[in-house]
């Protein structure tokens, strides 16, 4: 199994779009290398944007755990550290790339990562699960809750262990080689009745692995 590292990202954050002025309140960060965790990177961060109730009550996180935060800037380079230059993976992509982006914006710092979406590839992958939502992908998939749902570490988790099964997933039904980020980017952008297709010229243009047979959290 190649072990190139993939970023396992998830914000918690004060709304939804940075462009009307929400902000992040935490970052987590897994990294992944094949199906293992081999580090990983937590931290709430003060931006002096208030959190709204709703907010609080779905995430726990408080203004005054923010406010004894370090300074958002610092966390972020402190993440960009962390990340390198490991492409990139969360479920919603989407929302957590444009998190990412501003808030290295703010830091004063370029964000060229590409971003794959567990969304979009657990859509392909398990296309009859009943929810793609995290949580209940993750029960119906029979994968373990990390923690607190709506918290960065443990819905970081989470989509780790949900990409290091659909990967695991993948080697098995199509004999592939252990899915790299490129092959899950062009993966999550092809139609449902091509994907046989592109996964065949894959798997003929590299010679398949032996796939994992335990995910190994830790």
């Amino acid at each position: 199994m190649p072990s190139a590292p993939i970023a396992v990202i998830d914000f918690e954050t004060t709304g939804m779009m940075p462009a009307q002025g929400a902000r992040a309140t935490e970052v987590a960060i897994v990294l992944m290398e094949g199906d293992r965790v081999v580090d990983r990177y937590q931290s709430l961060m003060r931006t002096g944007v208030r959190i709204p109730p709703f907010i609080t009550q779905l995430t726990g996180i408080t203004n005054a755990m923010v406010e004894a935060a370090p300074d958002a800037a610092a966390v972020m380079r402190e993440a960009a550290r962390f990340v390198g230059d490991a492409p990139m993976v969360a479920h919603n992509a989407a929302f957590d790339r444009k998190f990412w982006q501003a808030e290295l914006q703010y830091a004063g710092l370029a964000a060229p990562h590409p971003f794959a979406c567990t969304v979009l590839l657990s859509r392909r992958v398990y296309p009859d699960a009943p929810s793609h939502n995290l949580g209940r992908l993750t029960d119906h998939l029979g994968l373990p809750r990390a923690g607190r749902a709506h918290r960065a570490l443990a819905d970081a988790e989470m989509a780790a262990a949900l990409l290091a099964c659909m990967q695991r997933d993948l080697c098995q039904r199509f004999g592939l080689a252990w899915p790299d980020h490129a092959l899950l980017m062009q993966l999550q952008r092809c139609a449902r009745p091509a994907i046989g297709k592109l996964l065949q010229r894959h798997r003929q243009a590299a010679p398949a692995e032996q796939p994992p047979t335990a995910l190994q959290m830790g």
